[in-house]
């Protein structure tokens, strides 16, 4: 199952990447009063969590800087309901996935097969040591096919998430140490370049660095060595594991009809770099 997993992933990240690529659910945030990107990106994205500190956001989501979730959390909450950002991501990121999709493609019956069956697999897993999935799985399902297929999409992202937060910590990589090995695995270089973390304060970087350094999984130049690239393989292979769960209920035939269903939507959204 850890290929179904992988090629699931392949297929399913081009819907839920609207919601931060394209226009209309930035647009929806901020007419609900949210002023800059990341504040409808955190209020949105917790809310399945509940009112809870930033302390709690901060570990949920992993790979941000320590503080930047405190930016944020609870200051997106105060004048905005969590529940308002929740349904206006919703709505944004559906309308992206619409109109990406064109009229005909939206309201095909493939498209609503291919959300039928996302959201078997997607409200058929273990929610035990998965607080982001558990968020999303607390939410009610929309009923219109294009909002529940990015819906259940999402939910299964967030699945995968917090299967790979959990390699992550048994391999010892914390949050911004993940940005450099994802950036390294990507041919970035110097890693420390990379868009999730340029911004943050040299000396940080530099700590980063220096102790994957020490660990062996990056050389004097910056670059990977062979214990660091097969430690990114490990937690990339185990990621896989771990997200495979939710496609076991589904049945071969079911399996191979979502794929065939979901490869003409994706192949248009990937056409349209999700925007």
């Amino acid at each position: 199952m850890t290929h179904t997993a992988r090629r699931m992933f392949e297929l399913l990240e081009p819907i839920c990447l609207v919601t931060y690529f394209a226009d209309e659910c930035n647009e929806e945030l901020a007419a609900l009063g949210h002023r800059t990107y990341w504040d409808g990106y955190f209020a949105s994205r917790a809310a399945p969590l509940g009112r809870v500190p930033a302390q709690v956001v901060h570990a949920a989501f992993y790979n941000f800087a320590e503080g930047e979730a405190a930016r944020h959390i609870p200051g997106a909450w105060e004048t905005i309901p969590p529940e308002a950002s929740l349904a206006a991501r919703e709505r944004g990121s559906a309308a992206s996935v619409r109109r990406i999709l064109g009229a005909e493609r939206a309201g095909s019956p493939g498209l609503v097969r291919a959300a039928d069956l996302t959201t078997k697999a997607a409200t058929s897993a273990p929610t035990e040591g998965r607080p982001m999935y558990a968020g999303m799985r607390a939410l009610p399902v929309p009923g219109d096919p294009v909002a529940r297929l990015w819906h259940s999409a999402t939910m299964l992202r967030e699945h995968r998430g917090d299967g790979h937060i959990a390699a992550l910590v048994g391999a010892r990589i914390g949050g911004t140490e993940a940005h450099v090995l994802d950036a390294l695995a990507q041919g970035i270089h110097p890693p420390e370049s990379f868009g999730r973390i340029h911004h943050l304060p040299k000396e940080r970087l530099a700590a980063v660095m220096a102790g994957l350094r020490e660990r062996g999984l990056v050389d004097a130049d910056g670059r990977f060595t062979e214990a660091g690239r097969a430690t990114k393989q490990r937690v990339e292979a185990l990621t896989d594991e771990l997200a495979a769960p939710p496609y076991e209920a589904l049945s071969p035939a079911e399996l191979a009809e979502l794929v065939a269903e979901l490869e003409p939507l994706t192949a248009a959204l990937v056409a349209a770099g999700s925007r």
